[in-house]
C-alpha cells in the first residue's frame, strides 16, 4: 500500500534547464505529490561525479554533495546539501520518504594515473577529493592485495576502476556515507545501483546496520538493480536475504519486458502475464514493479502505456512511476479516472490481500484483489480487466469472491471515450467486467 516515484530522468536537469536547480525542482512537486499519494521519491545520486555536469553513476568524492569546487564547479548537476537537506524535510512534512541512489561498485574521475603493482598495469585510480574524505589509491580497486577476484566482464562498469570492498578502508568509506545519507541526511532508504558488480555481503551488512534516526532504530528500504532475467534475479534475491532479515527487494526486470511487450508487440499473448518468470508473480513482497526508468533509452516503452501502468498499480509489489511518464509524458491525468492519478487510489485504498487470476486468454485478462483488513487498513479489494484487442470492448463473466456486490468503475483508459457501467455480481458471484479496446479498467465494491 505505498507508491515510489524516480524523481528524474537521464539528462533531466539539462532538459528542464534546471542545472544545479534540481533540488529546488522537486522540493515545487512535493505538495502536489504528497496529495497525489506518493509515499516516497527516488533520488539521483547525490555525490560529486567525474563532472558537476554528470548524472552522477561515475562518483567521484562521495562525501561532496555540492559544497566544494571541484570538477568543474561547486554544485553537483542537482544542486548543494542545503538544498538536498530542503527537500528532504519538506517531503517528510508531507508523507513523503526519500530513496538514496547508491552507486558504490565503480568511480571515476581520479586526479592521477598510477601503476599497480600486482599486474603492473596503469590505472586511473588516485583520488584526492577536496572534501578531506575517503582518499584512495590503487589498492582500494581491484586488483588488490585484500581479495584475488577475477571481473567478468559483463560486471565491470563502463571500464572504470573497481571498488574492493574487502578492503578496510574502502569498508569504512561505505559505512560512513551510508550511515550519513541516513542519519545526517534524512534518507529513508537506499536503491542499490548495478548490484550485479558487487558482492551481496556488502549490500547485506549496508542494509542490516542498526542505524539511528531522531533517537530510535531505524531500518531503511532497500531495493537492488539486477538487471537480468529471472533465474538471475530471484537467485539474487535468495543471496543477498540470506545475509540480512529478509528485507532487501529487487526491481522487477524481468515484468517490465513482459508489460513492454503488452504495450509494444502486436497480438501479445496476455496468458505470459500469470507465469512465474515475474518477480512479482513468485515473491511479491520483494518485487518493485516499474514501466519504464532512466536507463531505457531507446527500449522505452511507446504505445499505450497505461496498460503497463495499470498492471503494476494493481498487482502486489511496490510500484515505482517514472517522472518522465508522469510530467513530460503527461500521463498524471488529475482529475480524471484514465491517468496514474486514479491509479495510485485504487492501489491506495483498494489493491489489498492477493491477486487472484479469473480468467486469461490471448487477449484478456481479469484478475480480482481479495481485499484487507486490519488495525490500520481497510482496502476492500478490487476487479481488473486488460483488453488487448485493438478494435473493440472485451470481457467475460467470471466468478468473483463477491456475492450479489455492486461494483463501480474507480480507473479506465483505452482506445474509446465510452464509460464502463456498473457490475453487479449474482448470488453465486458472478458477473461480467469489460474493458475498452487497448485498456483496462477498474471495478470497486460499493
Amino acid at each position: 500500500m505505498a507508491v515510489m516515484m524516480q524523481a528524474f530522468y537521464w539528462d533531466a536537469p539539462k532538459q528542464e534547464k534546471k542545472e544545479g536547480e534540481w533540488w529546488n525542482f522537486i522540493s515545487e512537486k512535493v505538495e502536489d505529490l504528497g496529495k497525489a499519494g506518493i509515499n516516497a521519491l527516488w533520488l539521483p545520486p547525490v555525490s560529486k561525479a567525474s563532472s558537476n555536469q554528470s548524472m552522477g553513476y561515475d562518483p567521484y568524492d562521495y562525501f561532496d554533495l555540492g559544497d566544494f569546487d571541484q570538477k568543474g564547479g561547486v554544485k553537483t548537476l542537482f544542486g548543494n546539501r542545503a538544498e538536498l537537506e530542503a527537500l528532504i524535510a519538506k517531503a517528510h512534512e508531507h508523507g513523503i520518504g526519500l530513496y538514496a541512489d547508491m552507486v558504490i561498485n565503480h568511480n571515476s574521475g581520479a586526479d592521477e594515473e598510477e601503476v599497480n603493482p600486482l599486474d603492473g598495469q596503469k590505472r586511473w585510480t588516485k583520488f584526492n577529493p577536496k572534501s578531506g574524505h575517503f582518499p584512495r589509491d590503487w589498492n582500494c580497486f581491484h586488483p588488490s592485495r585484500y581479495e584475488r577476484v577475477m571481473m567478468p566482464d559483463e560486471e565491470n562498469y563502463a571500464g572504470f576502476p573497481h571498488l574492493c570492498h574487502r578492503n578496510p578502508v574502502v569498508y569504512t568509506a561505505m559505512f560512513d556515507y551510508a550511515r550519513m545519507l541516513i542519519e545526517d541526511l534524512g534518507f529513508d532508504g537506499f536503491r542499490f545501483d548495478f548490484v550485479k558488480g558487487l558482492a551481496a555481503w556488502m549490500i547485506g551488512i549496508l542494509s542490516k546496520y542498526r542505524y539511528v534516526k531522531d533517537g530510535n532504530e531505524f531500518m531503511p528500504y532497500v531495493v537492488g538493480e539486477y538487471w537480468s532475467g529471472a533465474e538471475d534475479v530471484n537467485a539474487w534475491i535468495d543471496k543477498v536475504n540470506a545475509l540480512t532479515d529478509n528485507q532487501i527487494s529487487a526491481f522487477d526486470f524481468p515484468l517490465r519486458y513482459k508489460l513492454k511487450d503488452v504495450c509494444d508487440t502486436p497480438s501479445y499473448d496476455l496468458r505470459n502475464l500469470t507465469d512465474d518468470g515475474a518477480v512479482v508473480m513468485k515473491r511479491p513482497m520483494h518485487a518493485a514493479t516499474f514501466v519504464d526508468n532512466h536507463d531505457m533509452g531507446d527500449n522505452a516503452i511507446v504505445n499505450d502505456k497505461m496498460m503497463a501502468y495499470s498492471f503494476i498499480m494493481v498487482h502486489e509489489g511496490y510500484p515505482c512511476i517514472f517522472w518522465y511518464d508522469y510530467y513530460n509524458n503527461g500521463l498524471a491525468r488529475p482529475g480524471t479516472p484514465n491517468g496514474i492519478d486514479a491509479l495510485i487510489q485504487a492501489h491506495l485504498k483498494y489493491a489489498g490481500g492477493d491477486s487472484q487470476i479469473l480468467h486469461a486468454d490471448p487477449d484478456l485478462y481479469i484478475m480480482q484483489r481479495v481485499g484487507w483488513k486490519d488495525d490500520d487498513t481497510e482496502q476492500p479489494g478490487l476487479v481488473y480487466v486488460l483488453n488487448n484487442l485493438g478494435n473493440q470492448w472485451s470481457g467475460t463473466s467470471v466468478k468473483t469472491q463477491w456475492k450479489n456486490q455492486k461494483f463501480a468503475p474507480i480507473a479506465w483508459d483505452g482506445h474509446d471515450t465510452a464509460l464502463p457501467n456498473e457490475r453487479t455480481t449474482d448470488g453465486d458471484g458472478n458477473a461480467e467486467f469489460p474493458a475498452p479496446p487497448r485498456g483496462f479498467a477498474i471495478y470497486a465494491p460499493v
